[in-house]
């Protein structure tokens, strides 16, 4: 696959500076936003993106205290990082755009689809949950994920993948390698503030007011996200669809050729409104 140009920028919203990639597209579709997962800078989603029709306009970015972006002196929460969201595609020039959320960007995307309905066209979950309702994956995995460790000693990341990704990290050792390859770290600090937005935070209680059409994306194989969660987000939002990936929770990376065009297609679907025809009244016939 021949390598694609994006266009990187580090821009100043709100006091945060904020590290930002786009890949150009042709303006034929809706640009898509990608909010990435917990400690994941934002070259980690560009086997994804490569395997996305190259017409499509995609945007990415550090969350405050990943990669290129700033550390915040406080945590932001889940409402606050979707405000600091649609305050940088305001400085970018994006009106209304699709979202994917993988993960922990999940969690931010069901908050911005819900804080700013306006903006978001249609939505995708990949690998994530409703929050602090979730059905938790197995300890041991949770355990590692607390840590920052496997962004800032790559080769611990190395040891991990296969427990804590499943999936395909648990058949290939080179996956993990290449992964943790294009890991950028930023420190501890940002990961804990990315831990601390999540604490408490569910979106239980208002995924019914979600009215964008949704793609839920599971892997079979997901230590972290159990399938069950999954099931539960398209149970909850009314115009969701659930498709289960033959993987474990990288699946948007180590099966981007397969799940590329089901993603397109949802992207492609305009939904028909239906057509009420007027009941034709005859006019009234003389005795």
């Amino acid at each position: 696959m021949p390598q694609q140009h994006f266009i990187f920028r580090t821009i100043e919203v709100d006091g945060q500076f904020l590290r930002t990639a786009v890949r150009p597209g042709q303006g034929n579709h809706t640009p898509l936003l990608i909010f990435n997962g917990i400690g994941a800078n934002l070259e980690l989603v560009f086997p994804f993106v490569q395997a996305l029709d190259p017409e499509l306009e995609v945007i990415a970015f550090d969350v405050p205290g990943v990669g290129g972006s700033s550390t915040p002196l406080t945590p932001f929460r889940f409402p606050g990082l979707a405000r600091l969201a649609a305050r940088m595609l305001d400085y970018l020039g994006y009106g209304q755009i699709n979202v994917i959320g993988v993960s922990w960007g999940g969690a931010l995307a069901q908050q911005f689809a819900y804080d700013y309905p306006e903006r978001c066209k249609k939505l995708i979950l990949a690998a994530t949950s409703a929050g602090t309702v979730m059905v938790p994956g197995r300890p041991g995995v949770l355990l590692k994920m607390a840590s920052p460790r496997r962004y800032i000693q790559p080769s611990h990341g190395v040891k991990i993948a296969p427990d804590i990704y499943g999936g395909s990290f648990r058949r290939d050792p080179k996956l993990a390698k290449a992964h943790a390859a294009k890991v950028r770290s930023s420190g501890k600090l940002g990961y804990y503030w990315q831990l601390f937005a999540g604490l408490g935070w569910t979106s239980i209680h208002w995924l019914h007011r979600i009215k964008q059409p949704t793609l839920v994306l599971a892997g079979d194989d997901d230590p972290i996200i159990p399938l069950v969660n999954m099931r539960l987000l398209a149970w909850r939002i009314p115009n969701a669809e659930l498709h289960v990936i033959d993987d474990g929770h990288l699946f948007l990376v180590t099966r981007a050729d397969a799940v590329a065009p089901i993603i397109m297609r949802f992207l492609a679907e305009e939904k028909q409104r239906a057509v009420i025809r007027p009941q034709l009244v005859r006019p009234a016939t003389k005795p």
